[in-house]
């Protein structure tokens, strides 16, 4: 959100039928603002708005969820933050996108349930974020060698942000810029992007395996946002998890 003239703001939104939207809420920071409480942060709403010459600006809203139970939890937060920069570095445009509506309400709807542990938050960011990946059109493989199809070794695996996926010890010698990975890494992305939640929300991730997570999610975001068209208004590349 920006402010803007004496008492406007400007919202970044996700739609259902219109996909991301900037929309005007006109004297939307005044205190006795109507509009003020369908527009909170992470807030999940009924909006109306009117098409103007140059913008869209807000005429109505009304809260639906707030998806209440991460507005006292910092960490739940910093995971819906998260979440919000990787949709902001990625999607640019209006266009209408079902699919990541969906995974979006899956994903704050796992966020706000009450039970989940806090060491199982960055699973949640990172489900959404490889599903998010595979939306785009970069799914990676994990299934097989990318490069010669062949069955992986389980003690010798690469994965290859170039390829878009998992390779073998010998296709890595041939300087595609991989990374030696744990398979267990290989694992966990298979089940994420199996969507298997249920098997993932009772993996046990020790620090090594995070540590490999965090840095593999972060280097593959980074080399799609480097060299395809989402290069503009960066925040926090591939919305990394700190």
């Amino acid at each position: 959100k920006t402010d803007v003239a004496e008492a406007d703001r400007i919202f970044s939104v996700v739609t259902e039928d219109f996909g991301r939207l900037e929309i005007r809420g006109k004297a939307i920071r005044k205190i006795n603002s109507k509009l003020r409480a369908g527009v909170d942060l992470f807030c999940f709403s009924e909006i109306e708005f009117i098409q103007g010459k140059n913008n869209k600006t807000l005429t109505d809203s009304a809260k639906i969820d707030k998806f209440g139970n991460k507005g006292k939890d910092m960490e739940k937060v910093k995971i819906a933050c998260q979440i919000s920069d990787a949709l902001d570095n990625f999607i640019k445009g209006q266009e209408k996108d079902e699919s990541i509506w969906n995974l979006l309400i899956e994903t704050f709807e796992k966020l706000n349930n009450s039970s989940i542990k806090p060491k199982k938050l960055n699973m949640i960011y990172y489900y959404f974020l490889w599903n998010f990946y595979s939306l785009l059109g970069y799914r990676p493989e994990v299934q097989k060698c990318i490069a010669c199809k062949n069955k992986l070794n389980p003690c010798a695996v690469y994965f290859s942000n170039k390829e878009g996926g998992v390779i073998c010890a010998n296709c890595a010698k041939h300087g595609n810029g991989s990374q030696k990975i744990n398979s267990d890494i290989v694992k966990v992305l298979r089940l994420i992007l199996k969507k298997d939640w249920q098997t993932i929300s009772r993996l046990k991730t020790e620090p090594p395996l995070a540590d490999m997570l965090k840095e593999t999610s972060a280097h593959y975001g980074l080399y799609l946002l480097s060299s395809h068209s989402f290069k503009s208004g960066l925040r926090n590349p591939a919305g990394v998890v700190e």
